[in-house]
């Protein structure tokens, strides 16, 4: 049976195989890595991502598609963590925008949807490289588009786009070069046909609707009601939450800017805030003593969709949040920090880092994580470090929603970026300079360091012509293996003397992994003392899973 039209209830199920299918298939897409190595994350990351989504879809039960995708594709977007989940939010959140005005579409119609989409991620990614999922999604979308009838129906057109988008994912590896010689297809792209497939099983009934589970909600929050009793006397106020329809019987809803209703909630004493808007869809978040006012207040611009007002000073064992220690005075910096290893956490605290998001590879913090982040600051600028290349664009869309502060994204690539650009994001330096000055010296600094990474090999590959067996320890830098040898250490040192500009250098950092025996690290810092005594070699244990040694030469 041909289907003409997909309303809200079917996309839903098919949202949901293709979340399946993508769950199926997690760990294949996290091992494929160019580098031979255990921190492959992105078939975690975009089943995290179509989680979030599908966990808000869930609750709603949309009968009309716009209403259906428009659910998802918020849920989707506070969710989405690393490259690949951050641009398959966006793919949707485009197709969104095709849908609205629908409460069912046809299959023309859904491919002009699915254009959007292409136009979207794009957007998205400053400097788009071809040969990932932007490529797959754009030529299956467009080959599909290209070839429909009048009469083709929804199932011709997945069909269509499945058709192409595994030729263009074959195609991959002839598109960077990276691939082809570790004879993988793209991740991302394989994660996106994942979901593509998974959507065309759940529609054609090849998985059947109990194969598609519930999502996952989390426990419900138990409350310590002793930890406040009638003689107990409230300091800490109220956290309170909600999220408010902007409505046309209250305000213009396309034109309503978020930031005087920040204002209004500063003015009545609140604090901790934080508000974005996304369309029509006002979420908030502000401590205050007067919630009954700030609700009665924020209710003159539409209706509430959630509340959640929260005693501060009850326990609360899983959700909700923490009393603070006494109330967080508004400072003009704060910086946010994106960190692996509880060594390493506690160094970039002790360097002035405000809030440290745990995370990195294998696990990327999502947009709502840094929104949260950036909440706990209460600052009129938020300095960013995300420390991993496959944190940044997460970071930078939650920039983009976060109203209550000015957001600036270092684009550090590692840790020893990070920590160099550490050397200017100092409370000295930020008062005399303006944010943007600031953050220019700070993204100077994270270049001029030369960072090593330094990880076990767990298959037999050839990168750039350099065989490495499963067991050897590589010492990776700017995208290329620099040494192979048979132990963290020889390859430490076999990496720094194969850089050209060594006799320039004055520190050398080791950050030392969870593997690393304290005494063994000690070892290397002697022999790098003796091989370059004009160095200072400064070694922190970092306890860091999967790389044995980080180290920054500056």
């Amino acid at each position: 049976m041909k289907t003409a039209t997909i309303d809200g209830k079917l996309f839903a199920s098919m949202l949901m195989g293709g979340c399946v299918s993508l769950s199926a298939h997690a760990q294949e897409l996290n091992d494929l890595n160019v580098f031979p190595v255990c921190d492959g994350d992105t078939g975690t990351n975009m089943t995290r991502t179509m989680e979030g989504g599908l966990s808000r879809l869930q609750k709603e039960n949309e009968e009309t598609i716009e209403a259906a995708s428009g659910c998802f594709a918020k849920g989707i977007l506070l969710s989405a963590r690393g490259n690949s989940g951050v641009i398959l939010s966006q793919i949707f959140a485009g197709i969104n925008e095709g849908l609205k005005g629908y409460e069912k579409v046809s299959a023309r119609e859904l491919a002009a949807a699915f254009e959007k989409g292409i136009e979207k991620s794009y957007c998205a990614v400053q400097n788009p490289t071809e040969g990932t999922i932007l490529t797959v999604f754009r030529e299956s979308t467009r080959y599909a588009a290209e070839h429909l009838r009048d009469d083709s129906s929804i199932e011709d057109f997945y069909r269509l786009h499945l058709e192409e988008a595994e030729r263009s994912l074959a195609k991959t590896p002839d598109r960077l070069p990276v691939l082809k010689e570790a004879n993988v297809v793209d991740s991302g792209a394989a994660g996106y046909l994942y979901v593509a497939k998974g959507m065309y099983q759940a529609l054609t009934g090849e998985m059947q609707a109990e194969d598609l589970p519930l999502m996952k909600s989390e426990a419900a929050a138990e409350v310590d009601i002793d930890s406040f009793t009638r003689d107990s006397v409230l300091e800490f106020g109220y956290c309170t939450e909600f999220l408010l329809r902007l409505t046309t019987a209250k305000v213009d809803p396309d034109s309503f800017d978020i930031k005087p209703l920040i204002a209004e909630l500063e003015a009545m004493g609140g604090e901790s805030i934080v508000a974005y808007k996304q369309e029509d869809i006002v979420k908030v978040h502000v401590h205050t003593f007067t919630p009954g006012e700030v609700l009665a207040k924020m209710h003159a611009y539409g209706e509430f969709l959630t509340v959640k007002v929260e005693n501060m000073s009850v326990g609360h064992s899983q959700q909700g949040e923490q009393a603070p220690a006494k109330p967080q005075k508004r400072s003009k910096f704060s910086v946010v920090s994106v960190s692996t290893g509880e060594g390493i956490s506690a160094l970039f605290k002790d360097l002035g880092v405000s809030t440290v998001i745990n995370g990195g590879q294998t696990a990327n913090p999502s947009i709502e994580e840094f929104i949260d982040a950036f909440k706990n600051c209460n600052s009129e600028y938020i300095f960013v470090l995300p420390n991993n290349k496959n944190v940044i664009l997460a970071a930078k869309g939650a920039a983009e929603l976060y109203e209550n502060a000015k957001v600036l994204v270092i684009e550090t690539k590692n840790v020893a970026e990070g920590y160099s650009a550490m050397s200017v994001l100092t409370p000295g330096i930020m008062d005399i300079m303006d944010a943007q000055a600031v953050k220019d010296s700070a993204e100077r600094a994270a270049k001029d360091v030369w960072s090593i990474e330094v990880t076990r090999a767990v298959r037999d590959a050839v990168i750039e012509g350099v065989q490495i067996t499963n067991g050897d320890y590589m010492a990776l830098g700017e995208g290329s293996a620099l040494a192979v040898e048979s132990s963290a250490e020889e390859a430490v040192k076999s990496a720094l003397e194969a850089y050209e500009d060594m006799d320039m250098a004055e520190i050398i950092t080791l950050f030392a992994g969870k593997s690393r025996e304290p005494q063994v690290s000690a070892d290397l810092k002697e022999e790098l003392e003796e091989l370059y005594p004009d160095c200072e070699v400064v070694v922190y244990h970092g306890e860091q899973e999967v790389y044995d040694y980080y180290v920054a030469v500056e």
